[in-house]
């Protein structure tokens, strides 16, 4: 889809997070199609399957591109007032080629819907173009800081090129490559938001000169969010900015920058209008084309090509050893391997409220490994011969061990000789 300036004009008047008087008559859904970041902020933790949280980063499942495009459909008829379809996540959707596949496919099938891409901007310089020729016209950058000294307190570690950065060295390149990218989907015609996350002792005071810096880039507008303590985060104890603090704070930067007022920090899998999700209506229909609801067909499992041997699903109650089996494990914590020093990614939560027989057990073990993402390596403390056979025939490896999980995670990265 190509658009001109009228027809870029129209999207705007319909997207409801560029614009607030669209807010509250279109809808938007957020498609989770990709599960792997490539930055760690302070504030993050990526829980999947918690229906009682509302943040960016949670979802009750990750979707393929082929059964995004399902539920796209399933959702269209059901939510006339749908216009907007994104992908915010639960990781960055640059850092996953399903975020492509998935806009090809979903922007072939609804021409009439506008695409959106939320990122934190990292590898946005060199995907701009491949964004602008795969019909999206607008991005959001989550950019905390244009000082490094700043960013190096908010990011954890920052991962590109096969290299793992930390500190001002991390914060440099992430500043440099959402400056560019913002800059380059500027030029390109895109419509250009910046999330802010506003972190009391943090960044606060920096923020009025970050949101010049921006608008100076190229940003149309501005999302000045207030901070949410994340269990789990080295931000967990910091507490979030008043409501008072964030008004004024948005006041004092709307002499510089269009302030968007109305977010609502939605989930990586909502749908509707802002302030009224309605995602847990269609968790898990997305294998059907219509009609077959939750208790429908399990979702379609990942081909063998899609795997990755560095991407390791533990099963585990506690985060600490490898103490449950593959069908009997509460959660999977997700590494990646390929470096002298093993990440968790993400925790994966999985509920057992199911049979250990017939059917639904098969759909169960069907439904874990489609939350495994991509991938390639399993290891657990035991496992049947069913799912066995199953991940075997994926092309996925299976390690049993009861041993503490760092051991077993370095022993991988660094084979005992």
């Amino acid at each position: 889809m190509t658009y001109g300036d009228e027809q870029l004009k129209e999207a705007l008047e319909r997207h409801p997070c560029f614009n607030s008087d669209a807010h509250k008559k279109f809808a938007r859904m957020h498609i989770p199609v990709a599960p792997l970041c490539n930055i760690q902020c302070n504030y993050c933790n990526r829980k999947f399957d918690c229906c009682n949280e509302s943040r960016p980063g949670v979802t009750s499942e990750v979707l393929s591109p082929e059964e995004a495009a399902s539920k796209v459909a399933y959702v269209k008829e059901r939510v006339p007032e749908l216009s907007v379809v994104g992908r915010a996540g639960p990781g960055d959707p640059l850092a996953n080629e399903s975020t492509f596949r998935s806009l090809e496919i979903i922007g072939n099938e609804n021409p009439d819907l506008t695409l959106c891409v939320s990122t934190n901007g990292l590898a946005l310089p060199e995907n701009a173009q491949r964004l602008f020729d795969a019909g999206v016209r607008f991005v959001t950058v989550t950019m905390n800081a244009c000082d490094p000294a700043i960013g190096s307190r908010i990011y954890g570690n920052v991962r590109y090129n096969g290299e793992v950065l930390k500190g001002i060295p991390a914060a440099e390149l992430l500043i440099e490559k959402q400056t560019e990218g913002i800059r380059s989907c500027s030029d390109l015609g895109m419509v250009v938001k910046v999330n802010i996350v506003m972190i009391p002792g943090i960044n606060e005071e920096h923020i009025p000169e970050l949101v010049r810096y921006v608008k100076d880039k190229g940003a149309y507008i501005v999302n000045i969010l207030p901070l949410i303590p994340v269990d789990g985060t080295p931000f967990a104890s910091l507490r979030s900015p008043t409501p008072l603090e964030r008004k004024r704070l948005m006041d004092q930067c709307s002499l510089d920058a269009r302030m968007m007022r109305h977010c609502r920090q939605c989930r990586a899998d909502a749908i509707g209008l802002l302030g009224e999700d309605r995602s847990q209506e269609f968790v898990h229909i997305s294998g059907c084309t219509g009609g077959c609801g939750s208790g429908g067909k399990p979702l379609n499992v990942d081909s063998p090509g899609s795997k990755n041997r560095n991407h390791v699903a533990v099963a585990t109650s506690d985060g600490v050893r490898v103490d449950c089996g593959f069908g009997s494990s509460p959660s999977f914590h997700i590494y990646d391997v390929s470096s002298d020093e093993p990440f968790k990614m993400r925790e994966v939560g999985i509920s057992l409220n199911t049979s250990s027989a017939g059917d639904e057990h098969r759909a169960h073990i069907r439904n874990i490994i489609d939350r495994l993402g991509d991938c390639g390596t399993v290891i657990v403390r035991e496992i049947g011969p069913m799912p066995s056979k199953t991940l075997a025939n994926l092309g996925i490896d299976v390690i049993t061990s009861s041993d503490m999980i760092d051991d077993v995670l370095r022993n991988m990265c660094c084979p005992r000789q």
